[in-house]
């Protein structure tokens, strides 16, 4: 369900007011449909641990942990943090109010054309078995997926999936292509309907095609011009691990086992492919992204039922670079 704090409780959803903190997550709530019915009767299980929502701040410059900057990522693109210089003025939301202007968006013809996007298959990147609705689950659940508890960063405000890091990281891979459809449709409306809006709207639309029951729609995530400046990892390589203590706990405020990855490692805990071994990871990365064992539970079973990463595409025909590091006639497109 992509409402703000959508919470997967008993047999229940519970819908929390706050509309800007949680970031929106949208497997939790929607795909209580795959959870059974005895575990819906059953009590539920206790929290799982999760991390210090206040982390503490580092007690001097040597103790911070640094990661690598865009310009380190990807040396050869154009350096645009010069422009951070003067950030008032060169912001062009600055004076915007989009409240009043989403206000006055006519929501249902913005999801008729949403439906009719999903249904409209591309022959530039085919959509598969007809429809792209699995394919923006998965987009609209990495969007929201960076959350992390303990310092409040990620997660859909901003629509930070835009920019790099996110945009050509590993686990976001052919997400490009589905902004890239979504576009047509953030041209036909404007300001009037952010990014972030519109990547949590189409997974909304996407779920009711596919036959869930939507709660309801929650809006007003205005975007975000540039990259935010966040810690995502002390690693020098994509795919890499080097977050965990000597206790083996994530460090602060960290939620992601691996460099590159919304969550844990698909093959297990350092590539270790023991369940027991991934049970920690799990646990750890969910917990700091403020879930139980059951929503946990609920979105990776439901998640990787109905979403999809790829299109009909002859796979070895479209791989290339990451966007970016992708060619610039490429104009943000990779994979």
């Amino acid at each position: 369900m992509l409402l703000q704090n959508a919470i997967a409780t008993t047999g229940q959803i519970t819908i929390a007011s706050n509309l800007y903190r949680y970031r929106s997550s949208l497997i939790p709530a929607a795909c209580l449909a795959f959870a059974t019915p005895v575990l819906a009767q059953q009590p539920a299980p206790p929290p799982s641990p999760v991390v210090n929502p206040l982390a503490p701040a580092p007690k001097n410059a040597e103790d911070r942990v640094t990661g690598q900057t865009n310009q380190e990522w990807w040396p050869q693109r154009l350096d645009l943090e010069p422009l951070r210089a003067n950030e008032q003025n060169s912001n062009p939301y600055r004076d915007f109010d989009y409240a009043k202007a989403f206000s006055a968006l006519d929501l249902k013809a913005v999801k008729a054309d949403i439906a009719q996007m999903l249904m409209t298959s591309q022959p530039w990147w085919p959509a598969d078995y007809g429809t792209y609705a699995p394919f923006m689950v998965r987009m609209a659940w990495h969007a929201a997926g960076t959350y992390r508890a303990a310092d409040g960063r990620g997660g859909e405000d901003g629509a930070q999936q835009r920019f790099e890091p996110l945009s050509s990281w590993p686990d976001n891979a052919n997400l490009d292509k589905a902004r890239r459809l979504m576009w047509p449709i953030k041209q036909k409306y404007g300001r009037a309907l952010s990014w972030g809006d519109l990547m949590v709207l189409t997974g909304n639309v996407a779920l009711e095609q596919m036959g869930f029951k939507i709660i309801g729609f929650g809006g007003g995530r205005p975007d975000a011009w540039t990259a935010e400046r966040v810690f995502w990892g002390p690693e020098r390589k994509m795919l890499t691990v080097a977050r965990y203590d000597k206790d083996g706990k994530l460090i602060e405020p960290l939620a992601a086992s691996t460099q590159g990855l919304i969550y844990v490692n698909p093959e297990g805990h350092l590539g270790d492919h023991d369940p027991a071994h991934a049970v920690d990871d799990i646990r750890q990365t969910f917990g700091n992204m403020g879930m139980d064992d059951r929503e946990t539970a609920v979105l990776i079973a439901g998640g990787h039922t109905i979403g999809k990463a790829h299109s009909a595409h002859n796979q070895a025909a479209c791989q290339g670079k990451e966007p970016a590091g992708a060619p610039i006639e490429q104009q943000g497109i990779g994979y």
